[in-house]
């Protein structure tokens, strides 16, 4: 028996893909090379934004047609979409086998069981599964050896005004620290040399549990034998603090890299997204951050066209863009969320003008990059090798993500490298292995 899953949207999907691709390992199933072969397709969403919804339903429509081929192979849809409008996809798609929502991914056996037994195999919970830490128990299956996600934190109590995920994910749970650490030390002992802790607001991490704090956790994370690389995504500016920063200029481990997401520059779209700083606020963050890790790289998240803004509004994030100097920005057209306040909100200027916004800010930020990553033509930096390709070439990352590109051996996979960078491009870097 195969599976295959796809996945869209953030790092937390692809960990619990993972999760389910574990769970899935345990009934017995192996990896399908692609969905038609498959006996069991699993896609899981993301409803961040209105695109991914439309990429969900046309990757429904062409899984349908393995019905033809399996009568019996089963579909599921699962993820934030799912949470949120299950019921809506399933009168859409009905050919559909099961729909489960986030919290409660652990509950798979049992619902591919009531599938393969010909019923409608439905369980959206409202509710936060209490019982939702027993997906911690399963293995992960990992396309890459040697970088893992560990999720940290899951939920988020921030209030952001267009965000979906408090109502999708539900509020902040953080993992007990042991439970964490356990399960550094199997994937650091499974070859992994990275390991990226992940949640919707991971320097929220700890304030539920009252006995630990973010930064303490990275030094424990760090004191795992053989952790060579550690990162983590995604903060709230309001969450992080001088403690934390401190600690990523203390703790060899932890990457000179950082996202931060600031969404908007202007302070009158900030209050009205409910973010809870202003633009001064956000630049204090950033200069902290320089000030303790002078090297770091940085990157961010923007919403172009929120209810509202204005031009002059839009130009503050360009100003914002400018002065930061990110090494790579992710930038949308607001995209409203069914039941967030800011989808009540009255929009203010005509898609093709907020288009022309957010073109111009991709070609401002294009320039921004290409000027950082022609810094490191000529340096000497080190490279976690993670990938072979077919044509023998190499791919893996600095200690800033900057994506390298190298000819060597493939005996270098999963190893820590100096790397002489030889070009830089617009997205990537070149380099030869000293």
């Amino acid at each position: 028996m195969k599976y295959y899953i796809r996945t869209f949207g953030c790092q937390m999907n692809i960990y619990d893909s993972e999760k389910m691709a574990g769970i899935l390992k345990t009934l017995g199933y192996e990896p399908a090379r692609d969905w038609k072969e498959a006996d069991v397709i699993l896609v899981n969403t993301c409803s961040v934004r209105e695109k991914p919804d439309q990429k969900v339903l046309s990757a429904l429509g062409e899984f349908k047609k393995i019905k033809k081929e399996k009568p019996d192979a089963i579909i599921g849809v699962c993820g934030c979409l799912a949470q949120r409008a299950g019921y809506e996809i399933l009168q859409k798609a009905p050919f559909i086998d099961m729909v489960f929502g986030t919290t409660n991914i652990h509950h798979l056996p049992k619902l591919l069981e009531e599938a393969k037994s010909g019923n409608k195999a439905v369980e959206i919970i409202e509710e936060i599964d209490e019982g939702e830490a027993e997906l911690d128990k399963y293995p992960t299956v990992r396309e890459n050896k040697y970088t893992a996600y560990v999720t940290i934190i899951r939920g988020c109590d921030k209030k952001c005004t267009y965000c979906i995920v408090p109502y999708t994910r539900g509020k902040e749970r953080s993992r007990r620290i042991g439970e964490i650490l356990q399960e550094v030390q199997y994937l650091v002992e499974d070859g992994v040399k990275e390991i990226h802790l992940i949640g919707q607001n991971v320097t929220a991490y700890g304030k539920d549990l009252g006995d630990v704090k973010f930064w303490e956790l990275l030094y424990a994370v760090a004191n795992v034998d053989g952790v060579e690389r550690i990162r983590f995504t995604t903060g709230h500016p309001r969450d992080l603090d001088e403690d934390i920063i401190k600690a990523m200029a203390d703790i060899p481990q932890v990457c000179e890299a950082l996202h931060l997401p600031i969404q908007a520059g202007s302070d009158r779209v900030l209050e009205a997204m409910d973010r809870g700083y202003t633009q001064k606020e956000y630049l204090q963050k950033i200069e902290l951050l320089k000030k303790y890790i002078p090297d770091i790289a940085l990157s961010t998240d923007i919403i172009v066209g929120f209810p509202g803004e204005t031009y002059e509004d839009y130009l503050e994030t360009v100003k914002v863009v400018k002065e930061v100097e990110y090494d790579q920005v992710f930038a949308f057209k607001y995209s409203p969320r069914p039941g967030t306040p800011a989808a009540e909100m009255e929009m203010t200027e005509k898609p093709e003008v907020v288009s022309k916004w957010l073109s111009e800010l991709i070609n401002i930020q294009k320039d921004i990059s290409f000027k950082k990553n022609l810094q490191y033509e000529g340096k000497t930096v080190e490279v976690l090798v993670e990938e072979e390709k077919e044509d023998g070439s190499l791919v893996g990352r600095t200690r800033t993500n900057k994506l390298v590109h190298l000819k060597g051996r493939n005996n270098l996979l999963g190893r820590l490298v100096n790397v002489k960078i030889t070009q830089a491009n617009r997205f990537s870097l070149v380099g030869e292995v000293i």
